[in-house]
């Protein structure tokens, strides 16, 4: 099979306001995955920046939720996995072994595409992965607890019910509920597998909301079968087909403008 060439913006297609530099927090490097032998990701080459929301785009079975796992390795959690190919975390390798997986999983978050809540009071929720780490604290853990549901709009939903079972929460406030678990170990990057896709409008467009106002603190990478959500929310998008990348770049130029035929195609709803 031929390998596809990602299409490149060019400089001068992107608005100036768009061209500050920024650091770049991921990169990966002639990335390939394979399950047993099946070819899954073809020769990825992606940056991300930080403080951005970088969204990733394409049809079912392209590759989409297989890449976003690589970045903080739950990819080894799948059996027969062979990969090829590196990614850099803030310039380290992360399949290093001198880099223990659980730091990585501390510094890189990832919020699930179905609200995954544990069967414990929201409170507990959210101070799970604090007490992981040794804080036990208990004015301490308050602190963290009221920051993390605030950063993520359910403290004033929520703050009268602290101790009753997160699973009687609805829908959208079980998700945001995991995206404060997730923020309360003070994560750098926020990985999002589609948390949307399983929520009605309402609670969508809180999180979407959510998520704006959360890429001022943080770097966000977000796979979603959306491409309306895509266009509303990202900076950077990035067209996955048969395990390869076709096109990367900013939003707005990406879906007014693509550079790739296969990229119009799906934009436009001709397949996918």
């Amino acid at each position: 099979m031929r390998t596809m060439a990602v299409v490149e913006r060019r400089k001068e297609d992107i608005p100036s306001a768009q061209l500050v530099k920024k650091e770049v927090v991921y990169e990966t490097n002639g990335l390939n995955v394979w399950y047993g032998e099946h070819h899954a990701l073809k020769h990825i080459h992606l940056s991300f920046y930080e403080r951005e929301i970088t969204a990733i785009i394409g049809p079912s079975g392209c590759g989409k939720s297989t890449y976003i796992k690589t970045l903080n390795r739950m990819i080894e959690l799948i059996p027969n996995v062979r990969l090829e190919g590196e990614i850099l975390y803030r310039g380290r390798r992360i399949f290093d072994t001198s880099y223990p997986v659980e730091q990585l999983r501390t510094q890189v978050g990832m919020v699930f595409q179905k609200p995954n809540p544990f069967p414990k009071s929201i409170y507990d929720n959210v101070a799970y992965g604090p007490r992981i780490h040794g804080i036990r604290d208990r004015r301490l853990l308050d602190e963290i607890v009221e920051k993390s549901l605030r950063q993520a709009a359910l403290w004033e939903e929520v703050k009268d019910r602290l101790h009753e079972n997160a699973l009687g929460l609805s829908g959208g406030q079980q998700q945001r509920l995991c995206i404060a678990r997730c923020l309360a170990v003070e994560p750098d990057v926020i990985l999002m597998d589609e948390p949307t896709s399983a929520l009605d409008p309402i609670s969508t467009a809180k999180v979407e909301e959510l998520m704006g106002e959360l890429k001022t603190k943080y770097s966000i990478i977000i796979v979603t079968h959306n491409m309306q959500q895509a266009a509303r929310i990202s900076d950077r998008t990035a067209f996955f087909l048969n395990g390869e990348v076709i096109e990367y770049g900013e939003t707005k130029t990406l879906f007014s403008r693509p550079a790739d035929q296969r990229t119009a195609d799906y934009i436009a709803g001709r397949f996918g």
